[in-house]
């Protein structure tokens, strides 16, 4: 379930930038305008999510902010326009249209960190109709795909959708996410999938938690891309992102609307 966000920019106190790396903080602002409504369940999905196998799955995620005018100063975006877009979607459970629009709705909140932040207040909450699901479908991210490898040491190891463990990853992370929301297995073992790319992936390393002790950086990929799978595990998709990470705002997806063009 997706939910486009018209956020209207405070620049009275002179608060016009924002760092290049804000998925980190974007991330908070969810969890703690879930928590106005319903403290224990922002604080379960935060510390718990949905469990599958012991791996742990928050079930939802964002794009990057669209931000009409704008200009890049060192690591800094100078917020030129007066408002910015933003997306966010939920596999949906609890996450219903009255639930989600109801406290979002109006809700003022500063974005950013220390060294650069904005003042928001959400103008508009709309809810995006879904696609028309097909088993395959061509998919463009609107928040980079990130895909990990376990290395011996057990830290993780970021790789391109051009390489070989790309598809199966993406295949056994939208089973997963599968099982952890409905709470089974999915029920048809043998099915067709493929990942296909149809430009060359363009690569971007995302700063966590800048400037803290718990920094960490995590790359992650934009591209276009065909996808093929059961139309259950394309919504996970479209809903819940492609990949890992999600939560922090990576793996969202929208449906390429010129299928028969090619972009770089």
């Amino acid at each position: 379930m997706r939910f486009k966000l018209i956020i209207n920019i405070d620049k009275s106190e002179a608060r016009d930038k924002l760092s290049l790396n804000y998925q980190y903080e974007c991330s908070a602002v969810i969890y703690k305008i879930l928590s106005h409504s319903d403290e224990k369940f922002s604080q379960w999905l935060h510390d718990n999510g949905y469990n599958a196998d012991k791996k742990l799955f928050k079930l939802f995620t964002f794009s990057r902010l669209k931000i009409p005018q704008y200009r890049i100063i060192n690591e800094y975006i100078r917020i030129i326009s007066d408002y910015i877009e933003w997306q966010i979607s939920f596999i949906p459970e609890i996450s219903t249209r009255e639930f989600i629009q109801g406290i979002f709705k109006d809700q003022e909140f500063e974005l950013g960190n220390r060294n650069a932040r904005i003042k928001c207040r959400i103008q508009n909450i709309e809810m995006l109709p879904p696609p028309e699901f097909k088993e395959t479908m061509t998919l463009k991210t609107l928040s980079p795909i990130c895909l990990t490898l376990k290395r011996d040491n057990g830290s993780d190891e970021y790789i391109s959708p051009t390489h070989t463990m790309a598809l199966p990853l993406i295949k056994q992370n939208l089973i997963d996410k599968y099982k952890a929301f409905q709470g089974k297995d999915f029920p048809y073992p043998d099915f067709d999938f493929d990942f296909k790319l149809i430009n060359e992936p363009r690569s971007s390393l995302v700063t966590i938690k800048a400037d803290t002790p718990q920094e960490s950086k995590v790359r992650g990929y934009s591209c276009i891309f065909q996808l093929t799978a059961p139309i259950e595990l394309m919504k996970i998709a479209y809903d819940g992102g492609i990949g890992s990470k999600n939560s922090m705002g990576f793996g969202m997806v929208e449906v390429k609307k010129e299928n028969n063009k090619q972009e770089n």
